[in-house]
């Protein structure tokens, strides 16, 4: 700006403030009585010739007021002795405020007379006694008072300072206790004085003590006084908000609808002008109103719009002494945020939609359908919901929405016929998951074309399901009709040809080139592939373009009375009932249908009649019961079933007449009486737990000790915790004993046995004992041993510790086995005669027991790491015609093959 310009600016604010500025006193001057109290009106500055121009009024000290009106209020009480000024500044709206001197003079009078009576104080005149109160009532100071300090208080006195010469001292509050230093009082006066100024916030009352002593001897004379210091309140705090200034208000609100309350809160007393809040909203606006003494904020007009403005920052003041343009104040922004209703519907951003698509094309999409909304996205209001109104009475479209850019999806849902139609019309709305809250408002519609292209289709059947009705069985060849089709851009059926696709029972026969239906086999309605009457064949139509067409021929078959009811169970189960005779009730089946099945008609025939009677006939049911007692025993009756047109025969019933239990026959009681058998099977059970408790006592007593082996006992393993032959297997420890026959008793006790075959020739293993040795009969019985073992396997029940030792056995048969072992019974052929005797006696007799024991059982493992595992005594046995067969059967027989090899080198 030029300064020239500057120049006119100043002077056109200059002449503009002028008539603010001399429309009141620059100075006022009024007589006020000495002593004035909290609401005394001094004088008022005169604001009349100010016209409307917003003013504002303030004082330069805290003990006065001024009022909007220009008046000048005590707010505090005051002694005026001398001429008292201050100041009171006045702003006009904008411009520099200006200042008012105010002088109060004190009222002569009033100010001779209380000269007069402090001169007459007895600190004056010490000669002359005046009865003074030395219970004053509370003194007054106020809050934050300006310097300069110290300043008087009052004044205090005791009867005893006409006696005695007294000295006053305080203590206390506010003296010696927090806060520190505020009070002291002039010792020979009584005089107190305040050196600071004090926060009525903090400190709204002090009481401290006063007290008065003779000054020559320092003993009180009078008795403590409380002095009490009201600090009286001056409007120094302005008013604070309380609580968060957000609010919310829906959209549309009608006028003088709640948004909510601004709170607030003075720090000054309660209950004067100073705590007094008044609210106001500063903005200017035409939306929301305020209430001054409440707070409440309401809607002024129902025109809240969120899509023009959705958050209205609103400016809030609050204000004491009642509004007063001399109260304190703050301000803060209010925010208040619009709900969104749906007040919007979605618009179509076009005003005609165009589509095309292929015939014969389903589930695929077409179109998509861009539409806007101005409420709040991604709500109820703001998601779009598209309907075809018009134009998709056959169900051939479907509308979806995406979730993600709120489009509007068309799809075709069934093939379009080009020939049927090459355009369909349609009218889509546009609506919200939510109604509209303005009646006056509609969903917007938009037109919509969607053309067909045609394409090369193949043959079309008409109708697509032939249905053909047909008894069942209609005679082979016989000729149904014809089932052709035609193509749908020539309407012809010229060069198309017929072939089945699906005939489960090959019931017609198609002509490839005429469609004619034949039958071909029996058609059957009681077929497995006939459902509900109906049978379906399928067929395929193909043009000379190799393009293809389906349809589908549905017989419906008619039903013959080609069956005859039948029981539906041959073989029934009459119980026996006491004291009356039983019955049965006998079912029928037909799988022919109505009129050709039940109601059925039982009638007995033959010689059925004499022992039997029918009663209860239901639909397809009877109750056969006897006529005459009849022993139990199997039953064959005679029945002819007919149906309900009489088409039946005579069928045979297989009846049971039994003793039942659960519905079923039980056998007749039997004996209970133990017979031979089982007095024998008793006794060979107690046989075998003697011979077991005799077993483990020569085991116990003969552990450690050498082990005699006679020379027809194959020798056997002794328990060794070792892999290798142990101390106790060695050929030291393993004393032969010769046998008492020779080879002679072992051929006669051979053929006695049954060990040599048909051609009365030793087995093999015997061979190989017979061969290997021919002087000491030792290999003789060890290798009749080896193979009584081996053919004696499957029949022990014995187990052995893992060193080979017998522990037990499982049976009579073996517990003898181990008995005549111990004894010297078992060294000729004669004690294998007689242990299979008895081992055959036992089969016969429990033979059932024998099969449940007739198994393999396991034996002890020879220990942890062990190369050759588990060797039992029943080992696997090879070749038998030398001891060569040990080196081939692997690890496992080491330990046998060592103890053989030792036994030669002795021999």
């Amino acid at each position: 700006m030029a300064p020239g310009g500057i120049y006119r600016f100043c002077l056109i604010v200059t002449i503009l403030a002028q008539p603010a500025q001399s429309c009141f006193p620059r100075s006022i001057r009024s007589q006020v009585p000495v002593k004035i109290d909290p609401g005394y009106v001094i004088t008022q500055v005169p604001l009349d010739h100010c016209g409307d121009v917003g003013l504002s009024l303030s004082s330069s000290d805290p003990h006065f007021t001024v009022n909007t009106d220009g008046t000048i209020v005590v707010a505090v009480v005051s002694m005026v002795t001398k001429i008292w000024s201050f100041q009171v500044w006045v702003k006009a709206g904008r411009g520099q405020p200006q200042r008012v001197d105010v002088q109060l003079i004190p009222d002569t009078e009033q100010l001779h007379q209380y000269t007069l009576h402090a001169q007459s104080a007895p600190w004056n005149q010490a000669h002359k006694r005046f009865k003074r109160r030395w219970s004053p009532l509370p003194f007054n100071i106020i809050e934050n008072t300006l310097p300069p300090f110290p300043k008087e208080v009052e004044l205090i006195g005791s009867d005893s300072s006409v006696n005695y010469t007294v000295r006053y001292t305080i203590e206390g509050p506010g003296v010696t206790q927090p806060p520190m230093n505020v009070f002291s009082v002039v010792h020979e006066t009584g005089m107190v004085m305040v050196h600071r100024a004090v926060d009525r916030e903090l400190y709204p009352k002090l009481v401290f003590q006063a007290r008065v002593t003779d000054k020559l001897t320092g003993k009180e004379t009078d008795r403590p006084l409380d002095i009490t210091v009201l600090v009286l309140d001056l409007n120094d705090n302005p008013p604070t908000f309380l609580g968060p200034l957000e609010f919310q208000v829906v959209e549309q609100s009608r006028p003088d609808t709640e948004v909510g309350v601004v709170t607030a809160t003075d720090r000054d007393e309660a209950g004067t002008p100073h705590t007094q809040i008044q609210f106001s909203l500063l903005t200017e606006n035409q939306l929301f109103n305020i209430h001054p003494q409440s707070g409440k904020i309401t809607t002024k007009s129902g025109t809240l719009d969120r899509e023009v403005q959705a958050t209205i920052p609103v400016t809030v003041e609050i204000r004491d002494m009642n509004g007063a343009k001399s109260g304190l104040f703050n301000t803060a922004i209010a925010t208040i945020t619009l709900v969104d209703v749906n007040d919007n519907p979605p618009t179509f951003t076009e005003t005609i939609l165009k589509a095309n698509v292929e015939e014969d094309k389903a589930d695929l999409l077409v179109l998509r359908i861009p539409v806007e909304d101005r409420d709040e996205v991604n709500t109820q209001n703001w998601k779009a919901k598209f309907v075809i109104t018009h134009g998709n009475e056959n169900n051939d479209f479907r509308m979806d929405t995406d979730p993600t850019t709120n489009e509007g999806l068309l799809y075709v849902v069934k093939p379009l016929d080009y020939e049927k139609g090459r355009l369909v019309a349609l009218i889509v709305s546009a609506q919200n998951e939510v109604p509209l809250v303005n009646s006056l408002t509609s969903w917007n519609t938009i037109p919509m074309e969607v053309s067909v292209s045609d394409v090369d289709e193949g043959p079309e059947f008409s109708p697509l399901i032939k249905v053909i009705r047909v008894k069942e069985n209609t005679p082979i060849g016989t000729i149904l009709g014809s089932y052709m089709a035609l193509d749908p851009e020539t309407r012809s059926n010229t060069g198309i040809r017929y072939l089945k696709v699906s005939d489960p029972g090959s019931w017609l026969s198609v002509g490839e080139e005429t469609g004619e239906l034949k039958v071909t086999n029996l058609i059957d309605l009681e077929s497995d592939l006939v459902t509900n009457a109906m049978y379906n064949i399928t067929v395929n139509a193909v043009d000379p373009s190799s393009k293809s067409g389906m349809g589908m021929i549905t017989l419906l078959i008619e039903d013959t009375n080609d069956n005859i009811p039948v029981p539906a169970d041959r073989v029934l189960v009459l119980c026996e009932e006491e004291g009356k005779r039983g019955s049965v009730t006998v079912m029928a089946h037909d799988p022919d249908l109505l009129p050709y099945s039940s109601p059925y008609d039982f009638q007995l025939s033959g010689e059925s009649p004499k022992k039997w009677r029918l009663r209860d006939a239901q639909n397809i049911s009877v109750v056969l019961e006897q006529a005459v007692d009849m022993p139990r025993g199997n039953y064959e009756v005679e029945m002819h079933i007919a149906d309900l047109q009489d088409k039946g025969d005579v069928q045979v019933v297989n009846v049971k007449v039994c003793r039942c239990l659960g519905g079923q026959c039980v056998a007749a009681t039997s004996s209970v009486g133990m017979g031979a058998w089982g007095a024998l099977a008793l006794l060979l059970a107690l046989a075998m737990l003697l011979l077991l408790c005799l077993l483990f006592v020569v085991v116990c007593n003969s552990r450690g000790e050498k082990m005699y082996i006679d020379d027809s006992s194959g020798g056997m393993l002794l328990h060794s915790n070792t892999e290798a032959p142990g101390e106790e297997v060695k050929s030291a420890n393993l004393l032969m004993i010769p046998p008492v026959g020779g080879l002679d008793v072992i051929d006669q006790s051979a053929k006695g046995t049954g060990l040599l075959d048909q051609n009365q020739n030793v087995s093999a293993g015997d061979m190989s004992g017979m061969t290997q040795q021919t002087m000491g009969q030792q290999q003789v019985y060890q290798s009749s041993r080896q193979d009584f073992m081996s053919n004696s396997v499957h029949h022990q029940n014995s187990f052995y510790t893992s060193g080979g030792q017998y522990r037990g056995s499982a049976n009579y048969s073996d517990s003898l086995y181990q008995k005549q072992a111990n004894n010297s019974l078992f060294n000729t052929w004669d004690t294998n005669k007689l242990y299979l005797d008895e081992k055959l006696d036992y089969f016969g007799g429990e033979m059932e027991v024998c099969h449940t024991l007739d198994s393999p059982h396991a034996y002890h493992y020879e220990g942890e790491g062990s190369a050759a595992g588990s060797v039992g005594c029943c080992s696997e046995m090879g070749d038998q015609d030398g001891l060569d067969f040990l080196d081939s059967l692997g690890p496992k027989f080491k330990t046998l093959a060592n103890i053989c090899l030792s036994k030669e080198s002795r021999e």
